[in-house]
């Protein structure tokens, strides 16, 4: 992470400027409304939104409009540019603005607001937004982004019929910190529809978008999202294509919105079919280990040997290529080994740091030589090279992956990561019969709609997701059938064959043979996965 000093000025203020055929479509969606008078632009960069709005000849159609930009370049060259009487700039920061006119109401909010990690802001910014999402109820903290505040102000100064129609992170649709976002906004908008594209509208930078347009209105139509593959799909882009949905007014997840009423009525289904269970129901998921640095405590057989760490070492599982199984198991583990991966972590003991030996004593040093020490967590440890919470756990499952996330048993007492969750079954579970649970169409559904889309088209899941994916209880099925079908799937799996041939048997043998689940549940349920994963995977 780049500290604010090192940071360019264009990632200090967020600003990545709207393309202005992007810019043209959203304006032309509310072309020849007559009950829109006041327009705003909280954050106007180099003036797209107001180009857009000459280029389709809809600047007379306002009495006013005011756009607001915190740079002094930007904003002075738009009030030369702009030298007419309804269009009003100001050089300003739009969370000043918001203090000082929360109570003025606008009909049209348009614009794509910046982009700022929460350690990027001012202290007065932080503060201001911190202000903003309080006084609607909302939590504030570190990991909150800039554009949140932004959305949150906006709405609150819509007028009683206003729209807003903001270009944002497609992160809006899961990350955590924007669930009471995504409250508030069902809360306070009847309409809101989500424009999304299969390509990256700003491939410099990586960061999947979506439009948002919001309307208030007297009648709650819900949400509906709108799948585009690219800007040139505008020519012929026709925003009433899909139909609302009804939205749920809880924190949840918006991924949710990208399935069908058909589809919605099956997950629901399962969540209430006693056959099924959430693995949180049967198991702790926790974070794997969080070392503060990786690359100094994951070592491979060299280092172990050159500094003599055998008796203070344990076995580990550093990443989903070295699971070459369902199994991972010593054999595995020492195939990493002799491939010279980092398979070793270093657990240094409560001793005295005194009647450590010489050579632990010189990597340590050699640590702090490097200034390995001085990063945030091992820094605010009592000492520095001793890692807490290190305890063995009985499965991995995968917290980042591509296809699909990998559950693995642990068979060699090893440890992970924070690559990977760590998983305890509870007392009187039986590993095995979880473990083939997880590998089905069902189960797999759930893990891309708990899991969120990453960068790159990766699936990003996290423990408390893991524990609200639903499996299979298949504790009446015979142990011999358990132990037949777990081998088979073992076999695709460490063979690299395509994983659909495991749930082909699973779904086959264990759910519609053993469990009596129809088989258009899991057809159904693997067309839920395969769109998910789909969507997920062209962003890669």
């Amino acid at each position: 992470m780049k500290l604010k000093e090192e940071s360019s000025a264009q990632k200090l203020r967020g600003a990545y400027y709207t393309p202005l055929p992007l810019a043209q479509m959203m304006v032309k969606l509310f072309y020849d409304n007559n009950m829109l008078h006041n327009v705003l632009e909280p954050s106007c960069g180099d003036g797209v939104f107001l180009d857009a709005l000459k280029n389709c000849c809809m600047l007379d159609q306002f009495d006013k409009v005011t756009a607001i930009e915190i740079d002094t370049d930007e904003a002075t060259k738009l009030v030369d540019k702009w030298n007419e009487s309804r269009v009003n700039v100001l050089n300003q920061d739009f969370f000043e603005f918001y203090k000082d006119n929360k109570n003025k109401k606008y009909d049209l909010i348009l614009g794509n607001p910046p982009y700022i990690r929460y350690q990027y802001l001012s202290e007065e910014q932080r503060e201001l937004m911190a202000k903003i999402l309080t006084s609607q109820g909302m939590k504030s903290n570190k990991l909150v982004n800039a554009w949140v505040g932004f959305m949150v102000a906006c709405v609150n100064m819509l007028s009683e019929y206003g729209k807003i129609a903001f270009v944002i992170p497609a992160e809006i649709l899961q990350v955590v910190y924007a669930e009471d976002l995504r409250l508030y906004l069902a809360n306070h908008l009847s309409k809101i529809t989500l424009i999304t594209f299969e390509e990256l509208v700003f491939p410099d930078i990586e960061q999947e978008i979506v439009v948002f347009v919001g309307e208030k209105d007297k009648e709650e139509k819900g949400i509906r999202i709108i799948e585009l593959n690219n800007l040139d799909d505008l020519r012929e882009f026709n925003i009433e294509s899909n139909g609302f949905q009804k939205l749920q007014h809880v924190h949840e997840k918006w991924t949710k919105y990208f399935t069908n009423d058909k589809e919605n009525k099956l997950v629901k289904e399962i969540k209430e079919d006693g056959r099924f269970q959430k693995l949180s129901d049967i198991a702790l998921i926790n974070v794997g280990i969080t070392t503060g640095n990786n690359k100094y405590f994951s070592v491979n057989q060299e280092i172990v040997d050159k500094y003599k760490l055998f008796d203070v070492v344990r076995p580990l599982i550093g990443r989903s290529a070295h699971a070459h199984s369902i199994f991972f198991d010593e054999k595995d583990w020492k195939i990493n080994v002799d491939g010279g991966k980092a398979a070793y972590l270093i657990d240094f003991p409560e001793d005295e740091y005194e009647s450590y030996p010489k050579e632990h004593k010189e990597y340590i040093m050699l640590g702090e030589k490097n200034e390995e020490h001085k990063g945030y967590k091992c820094s605010i440890r009592e000492r520095w090279y001793r890692i807490p919470s290190i305890w063995v756990p009985d499965a991995f499952f995968l917290r980042r992956n591509n296809l699909y996330p990998k559950f693995v048993l642990n068979c060699c007492e090893a440890v992970s990561t924070d690559t990977m969750h760590r998983i305890k079954f509870n007392d009187g579970i039986d590993s095995r019969r979880v473990l083939l649970s997880y590998y089905n169409s069902i189960s797999f559904a759930f893990t891309e709609l708990c899991g969120r889309s990453y960068g790159g088209g990766v699936l990003e899941i996290l423990p408390g997701e893991v524990g609200n994916i639903y499996v299979p209880n298949v504790d009446s099925i015979p142990m011999e059938k358990i132990n037949e079908v777990l081998m088979q799937v073992n076999d695709v799996i460490s063979e690299d064959k395509n994983i659909e041939l495991a749930l082909d048997i699973v779904d086959s043998k264990i759910l519609i043979e053993g469990l009596g689940v129809s088989s258009e549940w899991c057809e159904d349920a693997r067309k839920i996965w395969k769109k998910m994963q789909n969507r997920r995977l062209k962003r890669g």
